[in-house]
């Protein structure tokens, strides 16, 4: 990791435009996803180095490919290069941004349900890719994921995830001291994130005249096809963490939740609350308790227990303790958005290795397969859920018509497919 940010330090203040081993150093980018976290993602990519330029976009939406043209001109103008012919509209606008010759490196933002397919067809196409968390939304584009991860390193394509927090300068260093045994075997911890209800985030009314299609699709964040459900859609954010402190995925995991607050219909079927034990390979239990719930404290931390001391990180801080005392790393100040994306322009040009996709998918099926047993009250191990599950949240075709939404999960009653 001290490599990784080192790296990306470079291709953001070296500014010689000379990282590539041979040929032109231009990195020309598509945008598929034209939402707010697109618009964040393009900026952050096309401000972390030089020579890196928009030059298409595509969305189901025209009014947010034109609000996001608008936004990125703006603010970047002498980097977006797009016309009013490579800017894509519909359901196949995803297909003609990664058609196109001139495109290198594609940044996937639509709603995570479409990241597999999206991820598949950019590969296909040659294109490196830059793809938000999470990845899949069912054991079934988890399996996709990964296999198109496998393709993208026979082809030599980088893939990076929108895993910001381990770029963080004082996660690295914490969970290297981790990994180099400061607090000696791991036996347990805990993982929380509760408080921020998103209550009134999009379009919270349904407005007269659009389909069941597209009023969810413009309301996705609240439907679990569309988003997984907020454990997966924002809470992978620090089951990756955990992952990343164990170097490992559970084996297994029971968990529980419900909605007491959302309970209109603009909130579609998602919970408010999770909590989730999982065990990691040794018997070791993480228990995990999440909540969007506005109104309630907040707190999101991550605390760790080994045989010789423990450990405490967040956003701002990391610390160790042990029996020779205590050492608090501190945040760098450093943008991990800016160094994400500097890293991967800097393989790009360099054609060195990076691949984070199947890493990605695993943190992503361990949000997945909490939800999948506290939607059905089930415990389930890990081997089941990643090759047997036949799980797949896809609607029965993708057009603007009729799309009843799913019942919400009911524990006990939603049968574990």
């Amino acid at each position: 990791m001290k490599a990784s940010g080192a790296l990306g330090a470079a291709a953001l203040l070296s500014r010689t435009g000379r990282l590539f081993a041979a040929g032109s150093d231009r990195i020309r980018v598509g945008l598929i996803g034209c939402g707010g976290r697109g618009t964040h993602d393009t900026t952050k990519c096309l401000s972390s180095a030089d020579n890196v330029e928009l030059v298409a976009m595509g969305d189901l939406f025209k009014d947010r490919v034109d609000r996001c043209r608008k936004t990125l001109t703006r603010n970047l103008r002498d980097k977006v290069k797009v016309t009013d012919g490579t800017c894509f509209v519909g359901w196949d606008a995803y297909k003609k941004v990664v058609a196109l010759d001139n495109v290198d490196l594609v940044i996937l933002t639509e709603p995570p349900h479409f990241r597999p397919g999206h991820l598949k067809a950019a590969i296909e196409a040659g294109k490196h890719v830059f793809m938000e968390k999470p990845v899949a939304v069912d054991p079934v584009g988890v399996r996709s994921v990964i296999e198109s991860s496998q393709l993208a390193d026979n082809k030599k394509l980088t893939i990076l995830a929108g895993t910001q927090m381990r770029r963080i300068s004082h996660l690295v260093e914490a969970i290297k001291s981790i990994h180099d045994g400061a607090i000696g075997k791991l036996v347990g911890g805990q993982c929380v994130r509760i408080g921020g209800g998103m209550l009134d985030w999009g379009q919270k009314q349904r407005q007269p005249g659009i389909s069941d299609m597209e009023w969810q699709l413009r309301r996705w964040l609240f439907m679990t096809w569309l988003s997984g459900d907020f454990i997966t859609e924002m809470h992978v954010h620090n089951l990756d963490i955990v992952n990343w402190v164990f170097d490992a995925h559970p084996v297994q995991c029971i968990g529980m939740g419900g909605r007491q607050v959302r309970t209109a219909p603009e909130y579609g079927n998602a919970y408010d609350h999770f909590a989730v034990e999982y065990e990691y390979p040794n018997g070791v239990r993480v228990e995990y308790m999440g909540s969007q719930i506005d109104g309630a404290s907040t707190r999101t931390d991550q605390r760790l227990v080994g045989t010789k001391g423990r450990a405490y990180l967040d956003f701002g801080r990391g610390l160790v303790e042990n029996g020779r005392g205590k050492v608090e790393y501190a945040w760098d100040q450093f943008d991990p958005c800016l160094r994400q994306h500097a890293d991967q322009i800097a393989a790009i040009r360099q054609g060195k290795r990076l691949n984070e996709g199947r890493r990605i998918a695993e943190s992503t099926m361990t949000s997945i397969m909490g939800r999948m047993s506290a939607y059905t009250g089930r415990a389930l191990k890990w081997d089941w859920a990643m090759n047997a599950s036949k799980l797949d949240l896809s609607p029965p075709k993708y057009e603007f018509g009729d799309l009843p939404m799913r019942p919400v999960a009911m524990p006990g009653k939603t049968k574990l497919v």
